[in-house]
């Protein structure tokens, strides 16, 4: 005897064994018992959520009989009699399903709607179930419009698909859509469990909660995917297999580099990631379980009274992370989470994206959560500003002061005096010693000296390149400036023509190229190469950033300093590039220094371009009449080569 696949053998026969779909039930099974029954319904909704059962249901419940024969439209059709037997297996000569998929054209449209004319044979209504209706072209929809509108009234249309919106508004506007839903990962692992108590087969609870969330709300797949499972777990299903089945990460992995995360610790979430590659686990995978812990997380956050499940063995640590991780942390490692996954095809290696994702967490932490214990130690200990500190009892040494906290080791800004209360220490000889802004703000923070503001803070004089004019002084604050000779102010005599003492030219950049003639060789293939479209990418790249070391007849040895651009694919496609090309034949690549590459020769002449453009612009009359004429200062960086 054959085996017959859950997915069907389970198949829902009856409205009351539908799951995760009530609201299209109840409004269908309403309008069986109130006979209010529309000629046209339109089922849409993602793959395996029931959208052929309903149809098939819908037709027993119009044909149904009743055990004794005598039954008329119900909402629960008994299931015995011939009507319902013959649709469940598919030979009702009323009931007739079309798969638009492969009978898409007008042809067949038109050969199911000849049949329109003839009244039913055996059942009360003659039901046209037509599934995937989206795939069929224009001419067929239209073909369809006028009997859709106004079919006989023994005549029933069921339309399916799973993209409603390549279905036109002519077509739409004729029919009751009714939109079944993906259901729930809990709705489908409690169908899960009914299904395999039936089946006589044991399974742990975590084991189906994979298969659950697997499923992506189809039922159909959840049911399939337990099939697999069974017989990759030999009867019986087990988390560890299932989830080896799946290639899903363990959440124990997912839980350690969370719980490292919010410890701030870079040496686990680096040494978890090597763990997930030697184990040969996902990295989208990691990233995706990852997402799916910290959206649970953040709504223990956002709700700390809302209940948990407790059948789930993994609600206690998710708490205990919701409790270990700040909530604004939590919402930039799951943005993190979910813009890393897009990022792991962009990068060579997916395990290096990932570890490169998690890490980027630790980037974004706030400094203050950085210990830095050496330099409280190292730092001198300035003179108390208010009361002193006690040293603790059990220090050997009294006299000696308690450790200063950093921030407080940072020097007070000096136009911000002492509170008259508290006992200031005597002024030092030094001169006053410029504040950056940050320590301001957290020696401010920290209660020493005025409350913040910007009359408090001493910034340094900005240097500008001669062409740009200074900034604007407020005259507050050229009131606060000490005492200090006053910078050399703008001179009220026009300047010289063309002053060339005040322009700058670009410098270059980098080493100079040492030109040979093998680099002239080497730069000669490249540009013919690039020109050609023969190489591109990483290809492209290699070529440019090599230097030709060494021609012995068609072998032709590079040097490149990169190792990560010296890969195998990349060397083979670039030999091939240069045999077509008539070069060399082979190709070796060394690592190593280089002095003339493409990329060297490309980057000077580019620096030679951005030179000869400026001599143009400064040596313009027009220019050197407006800088005599109206003070005009060129902006850095505006100069582009032609």
């Amino acid at each position: 005897m054959s085996y017959l696949v859950l997915a069907r053998k389970y198949r829902p026969r009856n409205f009351s064994e539908m799951v995760g779909q009530e609201h299209v039930v109840q409004a269908l099974s309403n309008a069986l018992t109130q006979q209010r029954l529309h000629h046209a319904y339109l089922f849409t909704g993602t793959r395996g959520v029931g959208k052929t059962t309903v149809s098939r249901i819908l037709a027993k419940s119009l044909n149904c009989q009743g055990p004794d024969g005598q039954g008329g439209i119900t909402a629960t059709p008994c299931g015995v009699c011939a009507a319902c037997t013959e649709i469940d297996s598919g030979r009702f000569p009323d009931y007739t399903e079309l798969d638009a998929a492969s009978n898409r054209g007008v042809d067949e449209v038109q050969g199911l709607l000849e049949q329109a004319v003839y009244k039913p044979v055996q059942g009360r209504f003659k039901v046209f179930m037509i599934d995937e209706v989206h795939m069929l072209t224009n001419t067929a929809f239209n073909a369809m419009l006028k009997t859709l509108e106004e079919p006989p009234e023994y005549l029933k249309f069921v339309l399916a698909t799973t993209d409603p919106q390549k279905v036109p508004m002519t077509v739409l506007s004729r029919c009751l859509q009714f939109n079944l839903r993906p259901m729930a990962p809990e709705t489908v692992l409690e169908h899960l469990g009914r299904v395999l108590e039936a089946e006589n087969i044991p399974a742990e609870p975590q084991a189906l909660r994979l298969l659950a969330r697997a499923a992506r709300g189809s039922m159909r797949d959840a049911l399939s995917l337990t099939d697999q499972a069974i017989a990759f777990g030999s009867g019986q299903l087990l988390e560890a297999g299932v989830r080896q089945m799946l290639g899903s990460v363990d959440r124990s992995h997912v839980f350690r580099l969370i719980a490292a995360l919010a410890q701030g610790d870079g040496r686990s979430v680096v040494e978890t990631s090597d763990a997930l590659r030697v184990n040969g686990l996902s990295a989208a995978s990691t990233l995706e379980e990852m997402a799916a812990v910290l959206q649970r997380m953040a709504v223990l956050q956002a709700v700390p009274q809302m209940a948990q499940d407790a059948s789930d063995p993994e609600a206690e640590m998710i708490a205990r992370l919701a409790q270990a991780m700040p909530a604004d942390e939590t919402q930039l490692l799951y943005s993190i989470c979910l813009h890393g996954r897009t990022e792991l095809g962009l990068a060579p290696d997916e395990y290096a994206a990932l570890t490169m994702a998690l890490l980027r967490l630790l980037a974004f932490k706030a400094p203050a959560e950085k210990k830095t214990p050496a330099i409280a130690e190292t730092a001198p200990a300035p003179a108390p500003v208010a009361a002193p500190v006690a040293a603790p009892a059990a220090r050997p040494e009294p006299p000696a002061p308690a450790p200063v906290p950093v921030p407080a080791a940072r020097p007070a800004p000096v136009a911000a005096p002492a509170p008259a209360a508290a006992p200031v220490a005597p002024p030092r000889a030094e001169p006053p010693v410029r504040q950056p802004l940050a320590e301001a703000v957290v020696s401010a923070e920290d209660g020493e000296g005025e409350p913040f503001g910007i009359d408090n803070v001493e910034f340094a004089p900005m240097e500008v390149p001669p062409w740009e004019p200074l900034p604007q002084e407020s005259p507050r604050m050229a009131q606060r400036r000490p005492a200090a000779p006053e910078p050399q102010t703008e001179p009220e005599s026009p300047p010289e023509p063309m002053a060339r003492a005040a322009w700058t030219p670009s410098e270059p950049s980098g080493e100079p190229v040492q030109t040979t003639p093998e680099g002239d060789r080497w730069f000669a293939a490249v540009q013919q190469l690039i020109a050609s479209e023969a190489i591109t990418a990483l290809v492209r790249e290699l070529a440019l950033q090599s230097q030709l070391v060494g021609c012995e007849g068609d072998h032709w040895t590079l040097c490149v300093q990169r190792q990560s651009l010296n890969q195998a694919t990349a060397r083979e496609r670039l030999r091939a590039a240069l045999a077509e090309a008539g070069l060399a034949q082979q190709l070796s690549v060394e690592i190593g220094p280089v002095t003339d590459t493409p990329a060297r020769r490309n980057a000077a002449a580019a620096q030679e371009r951005q030179r000869v453009a400026e001599d143009i612009v400064m040596n313009d009359p027009l220019v050197q009449t407006l800088m005599r004429e109206h003070g005009a200062r060129i902006v850095p960086g505006s100069i582009k080569p032609a």
